[in-house]
């Protein structure tokens, strides 16, 4: 006879992939936002200066979101780019405030907190990372 499912087991059944989906989105929007430092052609702002410091922020953003989004050396890259979330927020917000919705530093603060989780979790269950792991 079928066990009956419960709330909990379907919550602990839907949690692989909703982690999933959450690792790929967090790394497409922090892709992107190297992909607008770098190109200039989404947002509309023009492309920072070759090798400048904005440059090296905008290949570890384009790089990073990129193997956060696939999986792949999750905890190494999340940790470099939580390190790169700080940087921002006491280079570039705090001086225009310390609340976060006054110095525009909200997308700092939830980068920040969500390459925490991802330290925390690693690639997940679908990510190169398992992948190779598995192989290896």
């Amino acid at each position: 006879m079928a066990k009956k499912a419960t709330k909990k087991s379907c919550w602990i059944v839907c949690a692989p992939y909703l982690y999933f989906v959450f690792r790929l989105l967090v790394g497409l929007a922090f892709f992107h936002h190297g992909f607008q430092k770098l190109f200039g052609i989404i947002g509309g702002a023009d492309p920072v200066t070759a090798f400048s410091l904005f440059w090296f922020v905008g290949v570890l953003e384009l790089v990073g979101g990129a193997f956060i989004a696939v999986g792949f050396l999750t905890r190494y890259v999340a940790i470099l780019t939580a390190i790169e979330m700080i940087f921002a927020w006491f280079m570039v917000h705090v001086k225009g405030g310390w609340l976060p919705i006054v110095n525009g530093g909200e997308p700092v603060l939830l980068f920040f907190a969500a390459f925490l989780v991802l330290i925390g979790y690693g690639a997940g269950k679908w990510g190169l990372d398992n992948l190779i792991s598995k192989n290896g």
